[in-house]
């Protein structure tokens, strides 16, 4: 072991993100099943409306750098906003810390990123929520995946050695690592909240949120902030959802999600959540077990989130989800599809999530499956806006894009 570096024990369950396509082997290592009778699921694809896109452009300032992982809100004064871990130099590093935009022009021009949190380890998949009293809060969590996947192996290798480092390279990640000793690295580790109350201008010190999942909370129609995710560090890595009182102050556990029969719940990754118009929940997860791998899950619960169904199969591949009601009632689903043609992708649902419309496709052109976390909001004329990551061809850093389109009969 080198001199003057100090080196935190693998962690169960630590993420691993070396390939972007088997990026949550991550929280592993690191056909269909009925809902409840209540809910009536049933597996069938309707036909679905056409996406008209009017636009597909980058919006990140900073090509030198690497982006991920981003959220998208718009906010009631309809000032957009997204954040995601930026700063990064790949998509897994040491780098990584929160970035901010915003959009006064429904997506015309962005801002400068402002950062939010840059933490001694690094700090990932970024999520952002406007309550309905106007607080924002934001989500990330930390890792030290970078240092048993990247920073070891680089350390092993000879100069002159295939694979190996340029010096100037190792050493800017050596700074970052040692500014912790090993039982500092470990207690940085968590899930974590942000929280402002003046339009993100000042923001709170990070507070523990329980859970995490990359879109962070949503809003329900009661008051309650509802967080549906998985315990990363902490607890015994339940899936479920916690919620809070007091406009994301504090935040206590709710309800765990069943784990179907012959899964394995640290399969179940990436969360996300929405409020139909007649008061249900439903939870969108990233699956893979070998019964519908790489398929989106769903789970319902139609008593506030006090109890969920087994989650079972909508018959979509690709993910994750992000979820979206629209003004109508509708529901949309957004999410990365990492095969060919590498993109992202949209699905309506018109009867409240009982089934979803046959694939929209909002981007097809993507180099590989380095790509996706596609969130997606409505503008006030009934189009959408859609952001998500991509590592462009001929690059070794992500960008953030955005796709201006709307629905059409």
């Amino acid at each position: 072991m080198m001199a003057g570096i100090q080196f935190s024990p693998m962690i169960p369950n630590e993420p691993l993100c070396g390939r972007a396509q088997s990026r949550r082997e991550f929280l592993r290592h690191s056909a269909a099943l009925s809902a409840t009778a209540t809910f009536g699921f049933h597996i069938r694809a309707n036909a679905a409306p056409a996406a008209k896109v009017k636009d597909i452009n980058v919006i990140s300032h900073v090509p030198e750098v690497y982006h991920g992982w981003p959220t998208l809100a718009r906010r009631k004064n309809g000032q957009l906003l997204v954040v995601c871990s930026g700063g990064r130099q790949q998509h897994v590093c040491p780098f990584g810390r929160v970035d901010l935009m915003r959009s006064n022009d429904n997506g015309e021009t962005w801002t400068w990123p402002r950062t939010v949190i840059d933490g001694p380890i690094d700090d990932r998949d970024a999520g952002i929520l406007e309550t309905a009293k106007g607080s924002l809060l934001v989500t990330t969590f930390t890792s030290l995946a970078y240092e048993s996947y990247e920073l070891k192996k680089a350390l092993t290798r000879k100069p002159g050695e295939k694979g190996a480092w340029p010096k100037e390279r190792l050493d800017a990640w050596l700074a970052v690592h040692n500014r912790l000793n090993a039982e500092q690295r470990q207690a940085e580790l968590g899930q974590w909240m942000l929280r402002s109350t003046d339009g993100g201008i000042t923001w709170s010190k990070r507070y523990p949120s329980i859970v995490n999942s990359p879109h962070g909370p949503i809003q329900l129609a009661d008051g309650r902030q509802l967080y549906p995710g998985r315990e990363l560090w902490t607890g015994d890595k339940r899936i479920g959802v916690c919620d809070s009182n007091d406009d994301g102050r504090t935040w206590k556990w709710l309800a765990e999600i069943p784990t179907r029969k012959g899964d394995d719940k640290s399969n179940y990754h990436e969360l996300h959540g929405v409020e139909t118009k007649d008061g249900r929940l439903i939870v969108h997860i990233r699956n893979h077990n070998k019964v519908n791998v790489g398929e989106t899950l769903q789970s319902e619960s139609s008593d506030g989130g006090k109890t969920w169904s087994t989650p079972h199969s909508i018959g979509v591949w690709g993910l994750p989800s992000f979820l979206t009601r629209l003004r109508n009632g509708h529901l949309l689903m957004s999410y990365g599809y990492r095969r060919k043609p590498y993109g992202n992708q949209a699905r309506i649902s018109t009867d409240q999530g009982q089934s979803w419309s046959e694939p929209l496709t909002i981007s097809a052109d993507g180099n590989g499956g380095d790509l996706g976390y596609p969130s997606t909001v409505e503008l006030n004329d009934g189009s959408l806006v859609t952001v998500w990551y991509e590592r462009m061809k001929g690059t070794s850093h992500a960008v953030l894009r955005q796709a201006r389109w709307r629905l059409e009969s």
